[in-house]
């Protein structure tokens, strides 16, 4: 005789749910550019801290599972997309057309980087994070029920 040994509500076919790597990957940067932006602010009631402590809360709910978090993170990349989208305009000024390409600091390199590149790489790296944030495999990873509590479980 042969004990059954599964879960009272499980079934075979249910998997459960791993945390993707893309969001892995999206989580480290998210955290690496918010502590940074908590070590370059001078105090904590600076909006960039408050950002940067937003990022890491985010961060928190992501790997809580929380559905909250995905619709935090899927805002936050919409948002920075329109943002980095919106650069050449916000930067644009009439009086300095003639300025040339932007020199970038790399610690002791030096470059001469033209506008439009650095542009470029901005919006390439918003469509990644709007493409990551609104993939399937990233939903799987969020509990289903609708909780919009980020730090309770």
């Amino acid at each position: 005789m042969t004990q059954d040994t599964r879960q009272p509500n499980t079934t075979p076919d249910e998997v459960k749910p791993h945390l993707p790597k893309r969001l892995i990957a999206l989580m480290l940067v998210y955290v690496i550019a918010a502590v940074a932006g908590l070590m370059l602010a001078q105090s904590l009631a600076e909006l960039s801290a408050m950002f940067s402590i937003l990022t890491l809360m985010l961060v928190l709910g992501i790997i809580g599972r929380q559905k909250a978090a995905l619709y935090l993170l899927r805002t936050y990349s919409l948002l920075q997309l329109v943002l980095y989208s919106m650069m050449p305009i916000i930067m644009y000024d009439p009086d300095n057309l003639d300025a040339g390409p932007t020199t970038m600091d790399f610690g002791l390199f030096q470059s001469v980087v033209p506008e439009w590149l650095i542009y470029s790489v901005f919006i390439a790296l918003g469509m990644l994070q709007v493409w990551i944030s609104f993939n399937a495999k990233v939903k799987t990873w969020f509990k289903p029920r609708v909780n919009f509590n980020i730090i309770a479980s």
